[in-house]
């Protein structure tokens, strides 16, 4: 009973998890059809002159979709040896999101447009359509990013640091009677303007006022500059390592070396 459960389990999770055979690859792409279909529902659903017509055609679509969802999500946790790990991965949590927000619906009328997060599960189409090469750049990007943390970590700090004195040095040069009432509404008047979004709501009325704030924005120019520059050095010197599009079968975690015996994340044999 054990071993036909067991071999239930291999099948199963080679047909959700895997793409490397016919039933797996059609078992993902008809889900990322229905993705995209049911994105698709929710988007028409909020505007108004189609949710007048097909109102209740589009929310019986939708409970439809967040049932198979539900499904597909069981049915993932029941393939894996550790669902828990699973449940607490990226793809997991996303899964759970994905069909969240219609139950959510019931208590909280106007949840289920935040179905849209449903999109972010057309990330499995790296390994769905098995492209190996976008696996092993995005590979690349996250070991790029994970280097540069610490260094964008204390890049942001400075720049906290100068919104926080260039804001407050403008509380006290143009004051309340100018519009700046607060040192948090003048440090939010430095951070619009040090990313030179600009909105426009607040401006200097002093000439020493107006001098900082050009400062401001010149620095601004500058500091746009400094985490792409992080970035792509460390781009530039990650390795494009091979990357597998198999999945582990006892937590679903993917992209692991080509050459990895053993899941990075929990240890069970690939």
């Amino acid at each position: 009973m054990r071993h036909t459960s067991s071999g239930l389990r291999a099948r199963l999770h080679e047909i959700i998890f895997e793409a490397d055979t016919p039933g797996g690859r059609l078992f993902d792409l008809v889900l990322l059809v229905a993705i995209v279909s049911s994105v698709l529902v929710v988007v028409l659903e909020s505007v108004a002159a189609v949710r007048a017509r097909a109102g209740p055609t589009l929310r019986t679509l939708e409970w439809a979709f967040t049932a198979l969802f539900t499904v597909e999500y069981v049915l993932r946790l029941v393939s894996v040896r550790q669902p828990l790990r699973y449940a607490r991965s990226l793809f997991g949590v996303i899964d759970l999101l994905a069909i969240l927000p219609t139950y959510l619906s019931v208590l909280l009328p106007g949840s289920q447009s935040l179905l849209v997060v449903r999109l972010l599960r057309l990330l499995r189409i790296f390994r769905v359509l098995k492209l190996a090469e976008y696996l092993r750049e995005s590979n690349v990007l996250a070991q790029a990013m994970r280097a540069s943390g610490r260094k964008i970590a204390v890049f942001l700090l400075v720049v906290v640091t100068i919104v926080v004195i260039v804001g407050s040095l403008m509380y006290v040069i143009e004051g309340e009677e100018h519009g700046f009432s607060s040192i948090p509404i003048s440090i939010y008047w430095a951070i619009v303007t040090v990313t030179t979004v600009g909105y426009g709501d607040l401006a200097p009325a002093t000439t020493l006022g107006r001098v900082l704030a050009v400062l401001l924005m010149l620095t601004g120019y500058g500091i746009i500059a400094v985490p792409t520059g992080i970035v792509t050095v460390e781009l530039s010197r990650a390795n494009a390592l091979p990357v597998s599009s198999q999945a582990c079968p006892g937590c679903g975690l993917g992209a692991h070396d080509f050459d990895a015996v053993y899941c990075r994340r929990c240890g069970a044999k690939l």
